[in-house]
């Protein structure tokens, strides 16, 4: 089985670094225009020629106003919304207004601003795919982290609301459950989680991982070709479906 998304036309948010930048990578190798936007206009620098790169902060619905400007006219068949923040790790009681907007911000308001400008374009022409990434802590709870867990319980309503709504028009929406995802951010959340639960980095990772049924993380890229799977024509009737690739996560929070 080949997956190709060949003169596929695409849009990924954060797509500088980690699972947004594999997808986007993915994505171009197999024959999509590959549209991406990151707060870090360093990071975009290094992705291949032949993607289209914009530095954007996708909490600014004006921001993203302006590349869709330029993109939508020629059209889009694929969306990823891609883009989150970890948000603070600390009790409710100690987590301020900013920290709480700022998470909710970028993990649900921008995928609202994304979805609301595609789906007329997605409508015209009869077809079209969203994937919004979510998160364990979109299906299960996340102690200290309640800021993160609602925004991604968030997009996990949004994205089965999404496909009842859209399914009439041929436009298919469906979430992924990323794992325990190997790389940089990976390393700063449970930097995070350490430092508040007073315990080493290293045993921190290895509950992460013993609260996996697999007892594993998962690289990027793993993440990317499900992307890739859902987006093709292999998947024409997949929707409203959270699809974790994450080794069954049984809990986001083992107990010290």
């Amino acid at each position: 089985m080949n997956i190709s998304l060949e003169n596929k036309r695409v849009f990924i948010t954060a797509g500088g670094e980690g699972m947004g930048r594999a997808t986007a990578i993915a994505m171009h190798n197999i024959g999509a225009h590959v549209f991406t936007c990151d707060i870090n206009e360093g990071s975009l620098k290094t992705l291949p020629e032949g993607i289209k790169t914009f530095v954007c902060d996708v909490s600014n619905s004006s921001e993203l106003d302006k590349i869709f400007d330029e993109i939508l006219p020629e059209g889009l068949d694929i969306l990823v919304n891609n883009a989150g923040v970890s948000g603070p790790t600390k009790p409710v009681e100690e987590i301020s207004d900013e920290e709480w907007d700022s998470c909710m911000a970028v993990g649900i308001n921008a995928q609202f601003y994304c979805v609301r400008r595609v789906v007329p374009i997605f409508k015209q022409q009869q077809s079209g795919v969203i994937i919004n990434l979510i998160s364990g802590a979109g299906i299960l709870g996340f102690p200290n982290r309640t800021p993160y867990a609602a925004a991604k319980w968030a997009v996990t309503g949004f994205t089965k609301t999404l496909a009842m709504e859209l399914g009439p028009d041929n436009i298919r929406v469906n979430g992924i459950v990323p794992g325990n995802v190997n790389g940089d951010r990976m390393e700063r959340v449970i930097g995070a989680h350490a430092l508040a639960d007073n315990i080493e980095p290293e045993r921190v990772r290895k509950m992460y991982a013993i609260g996996t049924s697999m007892q594993c993380f998962v690289d990027p890229e793993e993440i990317s070709h499900s992307i890739c799977f859902l987006a093709s024509d292999f998947s024409k009737h997949i929707s409203g479906q959270i699809l974790a690739v994450d080794g069954h996560t049984e809990t986001l929070y083992p107990r010290v």
